[in-house]
C-alpha cells in the first residue's frame, strides 16, 4: 500500500481537504491582479504639452472654443486628427485659428514639452505614467516596470523552488504571503520610479513563491481520483480575479489605492496560513516521520476518522512508504531533473510547453490591445473567456487525459494566431485585385473596418481561451509528473522558462518592421513546436503521484528490463533500481512505461 491508499483510509477528499484547498486557493483571487496590475497602475492617459506660464488663454474672446485655441500652441499629430503629445510651438501661431484656413506648418519651429504635460483624467485619475511623466522619450520606462516584475517572478521561481524542497512548502508559502503583503503595500509609498521598480521586483519574487507552493501543497494532499476536478475548479479563482481587477481598477482609478487594495490582503492570508499542514509526503521523505505522523493524526481527526488516527503509528506509516524511503538516500539537486532518462524527457518537454504557453499568451495579449474599447471592458472580456475555456479543459482532462489536452490546446492556440494573420491580409489582397475605384468602394462597403476588427477580436479571444486552458493543464500536469522529493525544484525550473517566455514576447514585436506578420508566425510556430513536445510526455490520468525519482524511472523511463539490468551492472545505485523494477514487473504489462 502507498500514500494514496493511506489518504483514502483517512477520508479521501474529506473536511480537511475542503478547508485546505479553499484557504490555499483563496489568495488566487488577487494573483491575477498582480500579473495584470501594470495595465492599470501604469496606464497611459491622454496627454499634451503643458503651455508656458507666459501664455494666457483668458484674454481670448469667448467665441473661440478652448480646444481650438490649443491649435495655436500645439501642432497636430501625424494623423492630423489630434494634438501632438510630445511637441509644442516655440511661439503661438494665431493664424492656426483662422476658420477653414489651411496653413503650411512644416517650417514652424517646435520644441519638446519643457513645462511638462497635462494629462486627461477621464479614464485614470493618477498612474505612474502621469506621476513620473513616463511619456514621449521616457515611454519605454513604462514597460520596464512589467519587465522588472517578471524578472522578480523568474528569480522567485529559481530561489523559492529550491528552498521549498529543502525547508518545506508551508514555510516558504507563509513567508511569501508576508513578503507580498508588506513589500507590495510599501510600494504605494514610493516617491521615485527606481524605488517603485525595486518593490515590484520583490513582489514578483513573492508571487512566484505563492503560486508554486500553493500548487504543490494542494496536489500532495489530494487523492488521485479527485486531482483533475479539484485542480481545474481551483483555477477559477484566478479567472474571478481578472474580473475583480477590472472592477477595482474602474472604482479606484488611482494607482496607489489600487496597489494597496490588491497587496494588503496578503497580510490576512499570512495570518491564517499558519493553520496549513505541511505535506506529509515531503516530511516522510525528509526523514521527519514523527512530524508527518502528527500531521496525519490531525488530518484524520478533522476528517472524522479518529479510529484511523489511533491505529496509525510510525511502523504503519513506514510500511506504506517503505519503497520511497528505501530509494531516497541522498539530497537531490536541479541536476537530478536531467540526470536520468525519464526525468530528462519530462523536463525537456515541460520546458518547451511552459515557455511556449507563456510566450503565446503574452503575444496574444499584445494583439488584444487593438480592441478599440475601454481598458476596463477589455479586462472583463479577458476574464470572461476563461470560464468556457476551463470548463472545456475540465472535460478534456477527465476523458481525454492530460497529454492530449495539453497538445490540443497548444495546437489550437497556434491555429488561431495563424488565422489572425490572414484576416486583414485577405481583405487587402481583394482590394489590390480590384480593377477600378467603384469596385474598391463596393468591397469596402461589403467588408467594413469594424467587421474586420470584430473578427480579429473574436479570434484573439479564442486564442486567449486556448492558452488559458493550456496554463490550467500544465500546472496540474507538472505537479503530477515530478516526484515529491524534487517537485518544487522542477516547478521552479519550468516556471522560470515561462517567465523567460513572457519576457521574450515583447522583443519579438521588433520583427514587425521586417514583415508585419512575422511576430505572429513566431508566436504560432512556438506553440506548434510545443504541442509536438507535449506528445512525448507520459499520461498521468488516474495515476498515483510519484514520490521519488525511482518511481518516475520505473513508470516512464521507456527502458526495457534487459536494458535496465545491463546498465545496473555499472554502479551499486543502479542495481537497487533494477531490483525495484523486478518487484513491479507485473505493472509493466499495463503499458504505463511503454511510451
Amino acid at each position: 500500500m502507498g500514500f494514496n491508499e493511506l489518504l483514502d483510509e483517512m477520508g479521501g477528499f474529506g473536511r480537511y481537504q475542503w478547508l485546505h484547498v479553499t484557504l490555499i486557493s483563496f489568495p488566487g483571487l488577487l494573483m491575477a491582479s498582480q500579473n495584470l496590475l501594470n495595465n492599470f497602475v501604469s496606464g497611459t492617459p491622454g496627454h499634451r504639452c503643458s503651455l508656458s506660464a507666459n501664455h494666457s488663454l483668458w484674454n481670448l474672446t469667448e467665441q473661440v472654443d478652448g480646444q481650438d485655441v490649443l491649435k495655436a500652441f500645439i501642432p497636430l499629430d501625424s494623423s492630423g486628427t489630434g494634438l501632438d503629445r510630445c511637441r509644442r510651438y516655440v511661439m503661438p501661431q494665431w493664424q492656426m485659428l483662422t476658420a477653414n484656413g489651411s496653413v503650411n506648418t512644416s517650417h514652424l519651429q517646435t520644441e519638446s514639452c519643457a513645462d511638462g504635460w497635462t494629462f486627461d483624467d477621464s479614464e485614470f485619475l493618477a498612474t505612474t505614467v502621469s506621476e513620473w511623466d513616463l511619456v514621449c522619450s521616457l515611454r519605454p520606462l513604462k514597460q520596464m516596470i512589467q519587465t522588472v516584475y517578471m524578472g522578480g517572478v523568474l528569480a522567485g521561481a529559481v530561489l523559492y523552488g529550491g528552498l521549498s524542497d529543502r525547508f518545506g512548502r508551508r514555510s516558504v508559502l507563509i513567508w511569501s504571503y508576508l513578503q507580498l503583503g508588506v513589500l507590495g503595500s510599501c510600494g504605494t509609498l514610493s516617491q521615485s520610479y527606481s524605488v517603485y521598480c525595486v518593490f515590484r521586483f520583490l513582489s514578483g519574487m513573492a508571487v512566484s513563491g505563492i503560486i508554486l507552493n500553493s500548487v504543490s501543497l494542494k496536489v500532495e494532499w489530494i487523492p488521485t481520483k479527485t486531482r483533475t476536478l479539484v485542480g481545474t475548479l481551483t483555477s477559477f479563482y484566478f479567472t474571478f480575479g481578472q474580473l475583480i481587477l477590472a472592477g477595482l481598477a474602474y472604482w479606484l482609478r488611482d494607482w496607489r489605492k489600487l496597489q494597496l487594495v490588491v497587496c494588503a490582503p496578503h497580510i490576512l492570508f499570512f495570518a491564517y496560513s499558519w493553520w496549513y499542514s505541511e505535506s506529509a509526503r515531503w516530511l516522510v521523505l525528509r526523514r521527519r516521520s514523527q512530524d508527518a505522523l502528527k500531521t496525519l493524526h490531525r488530518v484524520a481527526r478533522i476528517n472524522g476518522k479518529p479510529e484511523v488516527a489511533d491505529k496509525l503509528t510510525l511502523e504503519v506509516l513506514h510500511s506504506h512508504m517503505s519503497k520511497e524511503l528505501a530509494s531516497n538516500r541522498k539530497t537531490l539537486t536541479a541536476y537530478d531533473l536531467l540526470r536520468t532518462p525519464g526525468m530528462r524527457r519530462i523536463s525537456v518537454c515541460l520546458i518547451a510547453v511552459w515557455f511556449s504557453t507563456s510566450f503565446a499568451y503574452y503575444g496574444l495579449a499584445m494583439d488584444m490591445q487593438k480592441f478599440g474599447v475601454s481598458i476596463y471592458v477589455m479586462q472583463l472580456i479577458f476574464g470572461a473567456v476563461d470560464f468556457p475555456a476551463k470548463f472545456v479543459a475540465l472535460g478534456m482532462l477527465s476523458f481525454l487525459g492530460r497529454r492530449v489536452t495539453q497538445a490540443l490546446c497548444l495546437f489550437m492556440s497556434a491555429l488561431v494566431i495563424f488565422a489572425n494573420i490572414f484576416v486583414p491580409m485577405g481583405t487587402i489582397k481583394r482590394f489590390k485585385q480590384a480593377s477600378d475605384t467603384l469596385q474598391c468602394q463596393q468591397l469596402m462597403a461589403a467588408v467594413p473596418l469594424s467587421d474586420m476588427q470584430a473578427i480579429r477580436t473574436t479570434l484573439a479571444c479564442l486564442g486567449k481561451a486556448f492558452t488559458s486552458a493550456s496554463f490550467t493543464t500544465v500546472y496540474l500536469y507538472t505537479g503530477e509528473l515530478y516526484p515529491t522529493i524534487i517537485r518544487q525544484t522542477g516547478m521552479g525550473l519550468v516556471s522560470t522558462m515561462a517567465r523567460v517566455g513572457s519576457m521574450a514576447a515583447p522583443a519579438v514585436l521588433i520583427l514587425d518592421e521586417v514583415f508585419p506578420a512575422l511576430p505572429s508566425v513566431v508566436y504560432g510556430g512556438a506553440a506548434v513546436l510545443a504541442s509536438g513536445f507535449a506528445c512525448f510526455l507520459p499520461e498521468t490520468l488516474n495515476v498515483p503521484l510519484p514520490d521519488t525519482v525511482q518511481d518516475v524511472e520505473e513508470r516512464w523511463s521507456g527502458r526495457s528490463p534487459a536494458d535496465q539490468k545491463e546498465k545496473e551492472a555499472v554502479s551499486s545505485e543502479d542495481e537497487q533500481v533494477a531490483l525495484s523494477l523486478k518487484q513491479v514487473k507485473e505493472v509493466e504489462g499495463s503499458g504505463l512505461n511503454a511510451l
